[in-house]
């Protein structure tokens, strides 16, 4: 008996010791610092590492299929940056759905849960696009496997809970991933993110700039947009002295004339989704009595008069590609301006994407992505802006989607956020973000009331202004 327990004995101190040194064998085979790590990754490739206190920053590149459904018919390079704050923190998988920016930044729910934010590129926005770009390759199914690659790459690293965010078409990508690979995150929280479910049909936006504001706002900017209709002539010249002086040209959308127009139209929405009510103060009182310069300045500052030269139109053209394809686009009406002032009206993504470029539009996609956001949505905060056209269409959800929220932020713009809540509904957000991410404190566990973001507010890294693109693109 003796023998046969100091037999068992010795067996169990062998096996201890092989496991051991399987174990420390492993360890020295995992690269210890973050961004070698990073870097033993397939297809993954530094760009450039930046420092920001408490914080590793990397700006990297990552090889991605060109079409997720046959990957050996070539690659591109998708860059995305990664802060680093502790692989024992959740993870916040982050996108504009436009460029990313190549400086430190902490979206709201990074700061909420105290954690890591990978930020991704949306594909064909350049340098990842590629080359050359088959434009039917940009959909929101192949943007979903580059994000789904991006996390089955990065799980192995940060292996905590992830939550995926982005404002405005951002929101949008996050929200298109969930429903594509709802298995992938443990929470969405989209902000201010547009829901065009049929495209043909756009009432909600006319009675949103029926009513927003005040009828002294609304009646200040009116004026304005439609005096620089009656002042089109003078204008235009003014317009085309400007574009002669930077070398802009009109290829694309076709004339002057036409991009001075929608300029114009734009007015009234970018205002509203950029500004507060309170900068209703800086709009002209008296248009018809004002200056040309004034009308110009007024426009130019809300709507920007590059914005439908071909040099500004070209960094958007995946966005418009996509607002022609699957996103829809909306359409409005200007009651208060005469008929005969107007030549164009709002004009189609078509006009804004070079002929060149096929385009055909698939009306079943948003369909979908709504139909399953009502009844299949899970973990998943929308925020929108009381004042913000784009949350004139926008999700919903119904009695099927579970632990899932629509809130709107009063007063606010396209920069809505859960900071901007009234009490108990910012309190709530907070609170099932932090359990989503698995770091409520059992004090918010219990007592959602006394949720309030793990992290300090950092006004170099946290991102609380809306991210702004040129008016009319979300």
């Amino acid at each position: 008996m003796r023998k046969a327990l100091r037999w068992l004995l010795a067996l169990m101190v062998l096996i201890g010791t092989v496991g051991t040194a399987g174990a420390a064998t492993a360890a020295q085979r995992e690269p210890a610092d973050i961004k070698d790590r990073l870097l033993a990754i397939p297809g993954m490739s530094l760009i450039q590492e930046k420092p920001y206190d408490g914080y590793r920053f990397f700006v990297l590149n990552y090889t991605q299929p060109v079409d997720h459904r046959y990957p050996s018919k070539g690659t591109f390079q998708q860059r995305i940056t990664v802060l680093h704050r502790d692989v024992s923190r959740p993870t916040v998988f982050y996108t504009s759905g436009y460029n990313v920016s190549t400086n430190p930044g902490r979206r709201e729910p990074t700061q909420i849960v105290d954690g890591n934010q990978v930020s991704m590129e949306y594909r064909f926005f350049t340098p990842s696009r590629p080359d050359p770009a088959d434009w039917s390759k940009l959909d929101i199914w192949q943007a979903a496997g580059d994000e789904h690659r991006i996390y089955e790459a990065l799980k192995p690293v940060y292996t905590q809970r992830w939550i995926a965010t982005g404002g405005s078409k951002g929101g949008m990508t996050a929200t298109y991933y969930e429903r594509f690979y709802p298995h992938d995150m443990d929470g969405v929280v989209a902000y201010v993110a547009p829901n065009d479910v049929v495209n043909d049909e756009d009432s909600a936006y006319d009675r949103f700039f029926a009513t927003v504001g005040t009828k002294e706002c609304r009646d200040r900017l009116q004026a304005v947009q439609r005096e620089a209709l009656v002042r089109r002539e003078p204008l235009e010249k003014k317009y085309r002295q400007y574009a002669a002086a930077n070398s802009y040209t009109f290829t694309t959308i076709g004339s002057l004339d036409r991009a001075y127009e929608a300029v114009v139209l734009d007015y009234v929405w970018g205002f509203w989704q950029y500004s507060l009510l309170s900068d209703c103060a800086t709009v002209p009182a008296d248009a018809a009595h004002a200056t040309d310069q004034a009308i110009w300045d007024s426009v130019d500052k809300i709507s920007g008069f590059t914005a439908y030269t071909d040099q500004g139109l070209e960094p958007y053209t995946p966005y418009y590609y996509q607002a022609g394809t699957q996103l829809g686009a909306p359409t409005i009406h200007f009651p208060y301006i005469e008929k005969p002032l107007i030549r164009y009206g709002y004009q189609p993504p078509r006009n804004f994407v070079p002929r060149s470029i096929p385009m055909r539009f698939q009306p079943w996609v948003m369909r979908d992505v709504d139909t399953w956001v009502r009844h299949h949505a899970r973990h998943t905060l929308f925020v929108y802006g009381q004042n913000d056209p784009w949350g004139s269409e926008r999700f919903r959800v119904g009695a099927g989607a579970r632990d899932s929220y629509v809130f709107t932020a009063p007063g606010m713009n396209h920069g809505a956020n859960v900071a901007g809540l009234v009490p108990d509904e910012k309190t709530l957000a907070t609170a099932r973000i932090l359990d989503w991410a698995g770091v409520a404190p059992a004090a918010v566990r219990s007592d959602p009331s006394a949720a309030k973001p793990l992290a300090k507010f950092d006004a170099r890294l946290d991102r609380r202004d809306a991210e702004r693109e040129p008016a009319l693109r979300p």
